[in-house]
C-alpha cells in the first residue's frame, strides 16, 4: 500500500508530504528488513516501512498570515475559520497531487494531520465544566474528493477523549523505527515545538517517555520575523553572530512549564506571540543579533534541561539524542545543544542517519499513525499523551 502523509505544524511555514510504501508480510512468511512491530495485544506480522519521497512546500504569504491570525483567538473570526478549513484541504490537495507527480506514484491512503489553530492538553474551566480541546483544521473531505482516495485527519481527538493530552504522537512513530535492543536513544523533534521520545534500549511501548521539552523554532522564528524583517534564521546565521544574554536566558528557565512533570504538551498558546513580545521586553536594548542568538539557546538549553530533570533520573541509560525536524538544518542551534549534551554523556546524531530525512519525519509518523488507523489498530502511546488507554486515532473521509 502506497500512503501518504502531510504535515503541517505549529511554525505554519508551509505543507510537507512523504510518500511511503507499506508492506505486511504473513506471519509465516520470511522476515523482513523494515520496521517490526506488534500489536498490545496480538502477534503481528512484520511490516516494511520505506519511504518513496518527500517533498515540501511553503504557505504563499497571505495564506500563512490568515493562518497566524486563526492562531490568535482574540482576532479569529468564525467566518474566516471556516473558509480557512476548506482552503486548506484545498492546499493540501494540490501538495499531494503534486508529490505524486513528481515521483511518479499514486496514494491508496492519505493521514494528513491539519494545521493546529488551537490545543489546550490541560483541561480548564467553560460554561461549568471543566474540558481539554484541540482543533487541527484543514477539510479531509475535501482532499478525498480532490484525489479520490479515502483520508484519515484530525487525530488529536480521541486520545484526548480517553483522558490524554492529544500530544505528542509521533512517539509510536519513533518508538517503532528508532528502538534498539542495545542502545537507548533520545528522538528530539524541533518543529515549531520541540519534544522528545525516550526509549531505552530493549523497550516495550509501556517503557517509552515522551512529552513536549518547550519552544522549538517557533520562538526563533517569531523574533527573527519581528527585528530583521524575514521569516527565519536560515542556517543560523544571525544567531552565530551574536552572543547569548545568560541572565533574559536564566529567567526564561524559570517558567512553571519547564518544572511541571510530564506528560505535558505545549503549543502557540504557550510560546508564540505573546511570549516572543515578553521576551523581546526582557532583552531590552540589547543588540538584535545578542536576542536571536539568545532565542536559539533558549530552545537548546530548554531540551537539555528537559532531558537532565525528567529522562536521565529514571529508569533506562541513553547514550544518542537523534535530532530531526526543521531545526536540525539549523547549524547553530546543533552547535549549542551539542555543548549542551556533552555534561549529560549523549551524543548528538540526526536522524537522516537512520533513513529519516530531518524534514520528512513528521509527514512520514502521521502516514503511519493512518496505515495503522485504516487498519483499525491503535497508535498513541499512553505513556507519552497521559491517555487511560491505547486508542484507534482519526477520522476517515471516504473519497
Amino acid at each position: 500500500m502506497i500512503v501518504a502523509g502531510v504535515m503541517s505544524g505549529t511554525s505554519a511555514d508551509g505543507v510537507d508530504v512523504a510518500l511511503v510504501k507499506v508492506t505486511e508480510a504473513s506471519a509465516s512468511g520470511s522476515r523482513s528488513s523494515g520496521i517490526r512491530t506488534r500489536s498490545r495485544k496480538a502477534p503481528r506480522s512484520p511490516m516494511r516501512f520505506e519511504l518513496i519521497g518527500h517533498a515540501g512546500s511553503p504557505y504563499p504569504r497571505a495564506l500563512r498570515s490568515a493562518v497566524l491570525t486563526a492562531m490568535n483567538s482574540s482576532n479569529a473570526k468564525v467566518a474566516d475559520l471556516a473558509r480557512l478549513n476548506f482552503l486548506l484541504g484545498e492546499v493540501y490537495a494540490e501538495a499531494l497531487l503534486s508529490a505524486q507527480r513528481k515521483f511518479r506514484v499514486e496514494a491508496d491512503l492519505i493521514g494528513c494531520h491539519g494545521q493546529t489553530i488551537f490545543h489546550q492538553g490541560e483541561s480548564q474551566r467553560f460554561l461549568g465544566r471543566r474540558i481539554a480541546v484541540t482543533w487541527q483544521t484543514g477539510e479531509g473531505a475535501v482532499i478525498a474528493a480532490r484525489l479520490r482516495v479515502p483520508v484519515v485527519s484530525d487525530f488529536r481527538p480521541a486520545d484526548m477523549a480517553a483522558g490524554g493530552k492529544g500530544a505528542p504522537l509521533v512517539p509510536f512513530f519513533d518508538y517503532l523505527f528508532f528502538r534498539d535492543a542495545r542502545v537507548g536513544r533520545i528522538v528530539q523533534n524541533i518543529g515549531g515545538i520541540a519534544n522528545l521520545t525516550a526509549i531505552p534500549a530493549a523497550a516495550s511501548s509501556e517503557d517509552v517517555t515522551a512529552f513536549d521539552t518547550g519552544p522549538g523554532n517557533m520562538l526563533i522564528d517569531a523574533v527573527t520575523e519581528r527585528l530583521f524583517r524575514i521569516p527565519y534564521d536560515r542556517d543560523g546565521r544571525i544567531a552565530a553572530s551574536g552572543k547569548v544574554l545568560e541572565e533574559a536566558l536564566s529567567e526564561l528557565l524559570r517558567a512553571s512549564f519547564f518544572r511541571k512533570q510530564p506528560p505535558k504538551t505545549a503549543g502557540r498558546e504557550e510560546f508564540g506571540r505573546e511570549f516572543a513580545l515578553s521576551f523581546l521586553r526582557r532583552c531590552g536594548r540589547a543588540q538584535k543579533a545578542d536576542v536571536v542568538a539568545t532565542a536559539t539557546a533558549f530552545t537548546a538549553r530548554s531540551i537539555c534541561d528537559a532531558i537532565r530533570r525528567f529522562v536521565l533520573p529514571h529508569r533506562g541509560a541513553y547514550s544518542q539524542l537523534v535530532v530531526g525536524g526543521g531545526g536540525a538544518h539549523n547549524p547553530t542551534l546543533l552547535a549549542m545543544l551539542a555543548n549542551e549534551l556533552r555534561s549529560l554523556g549523549l551524543a548528538l546524531r540526526l536522524s537522516d542517519e537512520f533513513g529519516v530525512p530531518s524534514a520528512a519525519k513528521e509527514a512520514m509518523a502521521f502516514a503511519l499513525l493512518a496505515y495503522e488507523t485504516w487498519n483499525r489498530r491503535p497508535s498513541n502511546v499512553p505513556s507519552a499523551t497521559g491517555a487511560k488507554r491505547p486508542v484507534i486515532l482519526g477520522k476517515i473521509s471516504y473519497a
